[in-house]
């Protein structure tokens, strides 16, 4: 997991967007979550100390953060501090920096969903709901879509049911992980990192962070986490379900009722299974790079693939798919309103043209699977020189795509030979490159000759880009908020009052909003490829 400083100011920028509407309560959910974003995970005390709040509102702000999915508790042993001393386990919080960044693309979430259920209102009902409030129990789920449901007759627990289980064979919902997972205490090389504090160098990078360990310790086994809720009896079967809620229903509001509360607390919780969607994301990124690359045929193909090897896939993190006779792959092709007119011939060309070097596909005996990870690092490599041709023009674009593929040092010389610029202007546009970063550059002294040699560093540009995307998305979103607060009363007028002056005002407001949020979704698919891909 890579954390940039820009990354962190625009991740707390997403939640005053989120939260900034809850009035008194915002601010206090704004400055634990600022706290725990910049300085790590942190106890209960350091978070009250750090805040200057009082326990009970940040115990609130850290209830609704975990809510929506943006924090996580665990607790974490602690030496006693005494000769001999028994260690304690102390409840920690860290903030999930990945799960505020996915808040952005819930609108892309969503047509996933509206794509893959097109028929089916109702699982893209119960999805929408668990994006909008993170985490519903069954009967929430029930309630929300009965007060949805603008026909006569309501929508029952088995329908819902029926729906949710669809939804967690296509692993699109998840049951919430353990509040509280137990993580082993940090290494010596994390305890010093987090000493040094997340705004002590521009980019923090760590192979194993805690952040990561606690989201591996939280998550159950896929056998308990993609459960239905018929199969799991007991306390949550639907009978118990139903006799707990009509019995809450008839109590008096004065008179709390200790077992219907246990009841409530026992109650499963479900949440939308981001993984899941971003995996669908990265299918799609792929896809549309191997579309441009080659051609529709290809992408057709390639596209086919994955929904013939989904399935097995989810079922282990792989760099690749699933390997698929051809055969397999013709039929899964035909299935296709597009494939429907390619013949066996056309597939095999397809895949043929896949196979050769840069190769999109690998094939073993027979067999093909699709090779990811080079898809994905091609189109991060096309993502950079694009940038650098925008920038700095296409001279430099071509010593920037000679150095990249070359892998290895270049003299100054050699790069001005092969790309026919003069070796002054050369010298002066790989100057600049270095002063931003996007290249390495060493000084060869051989006698009283110095020579410069230059290189492309791909994980550290990598990493670079990553935080120039993060802030040029951060300015983006500053701008679409300062302009929509500059103009609210524009926003706020009736539409029936819009007239003249004022619904040209509005009709540009519209399209400037448009235009940059557009903008900014694209630029989150950068994001994606870089940092979720």
């Amino acid at each position: 997991m890579v954390k940039t400083e820009n990354g962190i100011k625009y991740a707390f920028h997403l939640v005053t967007t989120q939260f900034g509407n809850l009035v008194c309560e915002s601010l206090f959910i704004l400055k634990v979550c600022e706290y725990l974003l910049s300085k790590g995970s942190l106890t209960l005390p350091n978070i009250v100390r750090y805040t200057e709040l009082s326990q009970t509102q940040v115990k609130n702000s850290l209830l609704v953060l975990i809510q929506h999915n943006c924090v996580q508790a665990f607790p974490l042993e602690e030496s006693g501090g005494g000769f001999q001393a028994t260690p304690k386990l102390i409840t920690q919080y860290v903030a999930l920096f990945d799960n505020i960044l996915h808040r952005l693309r819930f609108p892309k979430f969503l047509t996933v969903i509206t794509q893959e259920f097109e028929s089916d209102k109702l699982c893209v009902q119960i999805v929408e709901g668990l994006l909008q409030h993170g985490r519903l129990s069954l009967k929430q789920i029930v309630d929300r879509a009965n007060s949805n449901h603008k026909e006569g007759n309501s929508i029952g627990l088995d329908t819902v049911q029926e729906k949710l289980g669809r939804l967690l064979r296509d692993h699109f919902v998840e049951r919430c992980p353990d509040p509280e997972p137990f993580v082993a205490p940090p290494t010596e090389e994390e305890t010093a990192a987090k000493k040094r504090g997340a705004k002590s160098a521009k980019i923090v990078v760590e192979s194993q962070t805690l952040e990561d360990r606690v989201l591996a310790a939280a998550v159950p086994m896929d056998s308990k986490r993609f459960l239905p809720i018929e199969q799991s009896g007991g306390e949550n079967d639907q009978d118990s379900l139903e006799k707990h809620a009509g019995d809450k229903r008839k109590l008096d509001a004065s008179e709390p009722d200790i077992n219907s509360e246990v009841a409530e607390d026992q109650c499963v919780l479900w949440r939308a299974n981001f993984e899941e969607f971003i995996r669908r994301l990265r299918h799609k990124a792929c896809v549309e790079h191997v579309r441009a690359r080659l051609d529709d045929g290809a992408a057709i193909v390639i596209s086919s693939m994955l929904g013939a090897s989904r399935t097995e896939e989810k079922k282990v993190k792989i760099a690749s798919s699933v390997p698929l006779s051809i055969s397999s792959i013709y039929d899964e092709v035909i299935k296709s309103e597009k494939g429907r007119n390619l013949t066996f011939d056309h597939i095999r060309a397809a895949l043929l043209e896949l196979g050769s070097p840069p190769p999109f596909v690998m094939v073993i005996d027979d067999s093909y699977s699709i090779d990811f990870k080079h898809i994905i690092e091609e189109a991060q490599r096309n993502e950079v020189e694009s940038l650098v041709l925008k920038r700095y023009g296409r001279d430099a674009y071509r010593m920037f795509r000679l150095l990249s593929k070359a892998g290895r040092l270049l003299e100054t010389d050699k790069i001005s030979d092969t790309v026919f610029v003069e070796k002054k202007e050369t010298t002066k546009i790989l100057y600049k490159l270095w002063q931003d970063d996007y290249l390495q550059m060493e000084k060869l002294v051989v006698g009283t000759a110095t020579f410069l040699l230059w290189k492309v560093k791909q994980h550290v540009l990598w990493e670079h880009v990553l935080d120039e995307m993060f802030h040029a998305a951060l300015n983006l979103s500053l701008r679409v908020s300062y302009e929509l607060e500059q103009r609210k009363e524009i926003l706020n007028l009736p539409a029936d009052r819009r007239e003249g002056t004022m619904k040209d005002k509005y009709e540009n407001l519209k399209k400037m909003r448009f235009l940059m949020e557009s903008s900014l979704m694209k630029l989150d698919d950068a994001i994606m490829l870089f940092h979720h891909f």
